[in-house]
């Protein structure tokens, strides 16, 4: 019922002894009714007055009783207003035609009843009813009786119920105001009447207009209140009363007419389903008891007594965050698992000690260090003044793209003085950590300061911070790939010149790369087994889909030969020989075994792609480890080589060679030849050579810090 439907429309004739038969006739399949006028002899010789017409109409109702009205018209409507839809009987017509007669009958005979018998008998106290030349009685109003309808379960506590709605509609008569013969307040109201019908007859136009956007529904009262009605959510029809008298022939055109246009106009019922909210918590509640009982089964069952499926109190919450503190402090092994909502408890503790954690950090770094916006002009310019900051705005130690520095090297610390012993920038924190009684895990780990907006200026100058960051650096917890190379007792000789990569990646694989040659030829060898059965597969895949075409081309064949000598069924059932039978089973299985390879090598291709990525890792990692290790044994120089020993402060290949080449001469060294050779030639150029020095110790430790943010990252 959700698809749309048209309006349906009937006619009903009203019996009357001087019936007009050579005017009105009916078609023999009680659905058409066809109209004749002779030409008006008045109009003379040439005269193009239409003078017949045909109404094709869902139902022609010709001295019908009330039953058959009744089975006819409103039956499947009210039956299905029971099930949920709305539905909307209208009656239309000239005054005296049997609207009225139609939708409530009369009272003085049972029989005689109409659509809706009784109930809209006490509405009819409220319309008023005036008389004029057509009908003593009519009325001069339009009456709209509407019944609701909800209806429930008596058998299921289901929350879900159906209502709906029928409107019962009684137009007044459409007949022109000069029949009527109405004088004062009769023709005022019979001037509205009409009114009201023209605005109703628009709609339905604009209805029937699919181009149409605007349906004008707001013009008056009677086309607002039947908005639902007119091509909305309901079961639509329409009742159109006529005269069978010659006299009545111009009012009965007009009515087929309306009914003709209200049959272009579409609808499109649903069920009206509501949720009672009362019934639907009651019914949820019910559910929530009956899954606690099932679970409290279960846990007795397993042995667990003690589960409760309640809300957490403050008190758990505590106890569960005294769990997660004492695990992280080592103190518990484990966290036991009782239940869901105590696991998600866990992970929330773990969030809140993590935040507590990162506040603990905060506040240490507040109590060491004096935070300065960046954005703080003033501020800035104070530190500047204080000559804790250059005049490009860098604080000594300050990362490169990054949004923090870590203090000012003290004026002790220039080139040619030995600094005072120091601690690096963790074991200082950690120390301090100690020192104010921090409980936090990570108080003795490594500490990660993330980029923000802030400069860090030191409250204490004592040490090189930028030498603290250095070592800082050099020692933080980067992730070490796994050395295969033994431990070296006594290096060979190095070569003059370095062999070519062929054949050193050959000796590479067998050293210190053998672990790494092992896994990466493990995994290819995987990935050749798999392709190999991938290949397998598709050819057994491409054996049964010839076979399927052949089974196919037989199974046709049989058809055709079957349908030539002529079918033989047996209780409606076609009768097939023994040979058609079994290509039939056959190609079944046939499917069947198709689906199933087909299946095993969508499983192939995925493992495939996996073991090429896989294969992919470890050729790049072989390669990398490849480069680093022949830059370190032919590139660096011998001396160097004690720094890239395993627990030296330099990691294999995290420095680039060209960098570890150069740290053979120190600045200081540079500054004293330089001296030596300029000073003598040229007295006035200390102050140029100075600033050149500062100039490139800068940008020499700029590149410094961004080879090992480059090497953290990697």
């Amino acid at each position: 019922m959700s698809a749309r439907k048209k309006v349906q429309a009937f006619v009903r004739v009203k019996p009357t002894d001087d019936f007009a038969h050579e005017m009105i006739r009916y078609g023999d399949d009680d659905k058409t009714i066809d109209i004749h006028l002779k030409k008006d002899t008045r109009r003379g010789v040439v005269n193009n007055q239409q003078t017949d017409w045909s109404f094709k109409l869902d139902g022609v109702l010709h001295d019908a009783s009330q039953d058959l009205v009744y089975e006819t018209v409103a039956k499947d409507v009210v039956s299905q207003a029971l099930n949920g839809y709305n539905g909307t009987i209208m009656c239309y017509g000239q005054t005296g035609a049997g609207k009225t007669y139609t939708m409530t009958g009369t009272t003085a005979n049972y029989q005689h009843r109409g659509i809706l018998p009784r109930a809209l008998q006490q509405g009819e106290t409220n319309r008023i009813i005036a008389s004029h030349t057509m009908n003593k009685n009519s009325s001069r109003s339009h009456c709209i009786f509407t019944i609701y309808v909800e209806a429930h379960s008596r058998t299921l506590s289901d929350e879900k119920y159906i209502t709906s709605k029928i409107n019962l509609v009684d137009l007044a008569g459409s007949e022109r105001l000069g029949k009527s013969g109405s004088e004062g307040r009769v023709l005022k109201e019979a001037t509205y009447i009409n009114k009201s019908l023209s605005f109703l007859e628009q709609a339905i136009i604009a209805l029937g207009d699919q181009k149409r956007d605007h349906i004008p529904f707001r013009q008056c009262k009677l086309t607002h209140a039947l908005k639902d009605s007119l091509g909305g959510n309901c079961n639509m029809v329409l009742v159109t009363n006529i005269y069978g008298e010659a006299a009545q022939l111009e009012e009965t055109l007009s009515s087929l007419r309306f009914a003709s246009r209200m049959k272009l106009v579409t609808t499109e019922p649903a069920v009206n389903e509501k949720y009672d909210a009362e019934r639907m918590v009651k019914n949820l509640e019910k559910e929530l008891a009956l899954l606690k009982q099932e679970l409290a089964i279960h846990d007795s069952l397993a042995n667990r007594s003690l589960v409760n499926y309640d809300p957490m109190d403050e008190i758990q919450i505590a106890e569960i965050n005294s769990q997660v503190r004492r695990y992280l402090e080592g103190t518990l092994d484990e966290i036991d698992i009782i239940n869901l909502r105590q696991i998600q408890e866990v992970f929330n503790q773990f969030r809140v000690v993590l935040s507590q954690q990162e506040q603990e950090v905060e506040s240490a770094l507040r109590r060491k260090y004096t935070l300065i916006d960046k954005n703080d002009f003033a501020a800035i310019s104070a530190v500047q003044k204080a000559g804790l900051m250059d005049a490009d705005g860098h604080l000594v130690g300050e990362p490169d793209g990054q949004g923090f520095g870590l203090g000012v090297a003290p004026f002790s610390t220039k080139p040619g003085k030995k600094p005072k012993s120091r601690k690096t920038f963790k074991e200082q924190f950690s120390s301090s950590a100690r020192k104010e009684g921090a409980s936090s895990p990570v108080s003795g780990k490594d500490v990660d300061i993330s980029p923000s907006k802030t400069l860090l200026t030191p409250l204490s100058k004592d040490g090189d911070v930028k030498d603290m960051l250095l070592r800082d650096r050099e020692t933080s917890n980067i992730e070490t790939l796994p050395s295969d190379s033994p431990k070296e007792e006594l290096r060979p000789p190095r070569p003059s010149t370095p062999p070519p990569k062929p054949v050193a990646f050959e000796d590479f694989k067998n050293e210190r790369g053998s672990e790494i040659n092992r896994i990466f030829k493990e995994n290819k060898s995987i990935l050749n087994e798999r392709r190999k059965r991938a290949s397998e597969t598709t050819q057994r895949i491409n054996a049964i889909k010839k076979e399927m075409d052949m089974t196919k081309e037989a199974l046709n064949f049989q058809k055709s030969l079957r349908e030539k000598q002529g079918e033989y069924e047996k209780k409606g059932l076609i009768i097939i020989d023994e040979e058609e039978f079994l290509l039939i089973l056959k190609l079944k299985d046939l499917k069947k075994q198709y689906r199933t390879e087909y299946q095993d090598l969508r499983d192939l291709r995925a493992e495939i792609q996996y073991c090429q990525h896989l294969v992919d890792q470890c050729r790049h990692r072989l390669l990398t480890e490849f480069d680093i290790w022949y830059n370190e044994s032919f590139f660096i120089p011998e001396d160097m080589q004690v720094a890239l020993k395993p627990g030296s402060s330099i990691r294999p290949g995290l420095v680039p060679v060209s960098r570890i080449v150069s740290l053979g001469e120190d600045d200081q060294d540079k500054f004293s030849q330089l001296q030596q050779t300029m000073l003598p030639k040229s007295p006035d150029s200390i102050s140029f050579y100075n600033a050149k020095v500062k100039t490139e110790q800068k940008h020499s430790y700029l590149k410094t810090m961004r080879s090992f943010q480059q090497a953290r990252r990697k």
